[in-house]
């Protein structure tokens, strides 16, 4: 079976624009007119990604986000027809996994929305299906994009859980954004440094939620795991 992906805009032509683009790259669309449609089809449907537009009449693309991610971690890339950087971070820092600024290259978003799809489903065949990375308090399971904090589970966007894991393998390893970005972002995919810092924010976010700190900032070089032994009390 195909993959579905849910487009959602209130501009019918662009809605036409992308659903042929996906059609053509072999993925079933669903379309939505406005964010209280979208969020009735994404329950009834079920898709395995959204394309989502931030600037909606009635109920705006972020409520929209912000409702998807109190119950789902399906990755969601964000349109703008403002290529406002408030707007990039807004939409990142509430759950969205991409931002892509109209107007926009049909063959780029195909690309983002293979490139998330591909992160969503990705197993390593190299590992046991019951194999998970130790570090002190936290763990990881790459094969079912699984992490926990001291046994709690902390649920991870497709990009979040990817760019943990890759630090995962150099645990006291300082990362730059750049290198974060390559590891991150495969396929070509332009991304800037403000949208790496928006996703690590979110992880620190989510693990703060469960006691945890895992991600240190390294002042003028970039990011590290630390040693995961310190739980952060209420």
């Amino acid at each position: 079976m195909n993959e579905k992906i849910l487009v959602v805009d209130d501009d019918e032509n662009i809605r036409q624009i992308i659903h042929f683009s996906l059609e053509t790259a072999n993925y079933s669309v669903i379309e939505a007119c406005d964010g209280l449609q979208a969020l009735q089809l994404f329950k009834k449907e079920k898709p395995n990604l959204v394309i989502l537009d931030i600037g909606m009449p009635e109920m705006e693309g972020t409520d929209v986000c912000r409702q998807i991610r109190q119950h789902s971690q399906v990755p969601i890339i964000m349109l703008s027809a403002r290529d406002d950087e408030f707007d990039r971070v807004l939409g990142l820092e509430l759950g969205a996994d991409d931002y892509v600024s109209k107007p926009f290259s049909n063959r780029e978003l195909v690309a983002r929305t293979k490139a998330l799809l591909r992160r969503s489903t990705l197993t390593d065949s190299s590992m046991s299906r019951d194999q998970v990375i130790l570090h002190g308090h936290l763990q990881l399971n790459p094969n079912t994009h699984q992490t926990w904090w001291n046994n709690l589970e902390v649920e991870l966007t497709a990009t979040e859980f990817e760019m943990l894991h890759t630090m995962m393998k150099r645990p006291g390893y300082v990362y730059t954004r750049d290198s974060l970005i390559d590891s991150s972002y495969k396929h070509n995919v332009a991304v800037c440094d403000r949208t790496i810092d928006s996703h690590l924010r979110r992880i620190r976010q989510k693990f703060k939620a469960a006691g945890g700190y895992p991600i240190e900032t390294v002042h003028g070089v970039g990011y590290k795991i630390n040693d995961c032994k310190t739980i952060l009390t209420p």
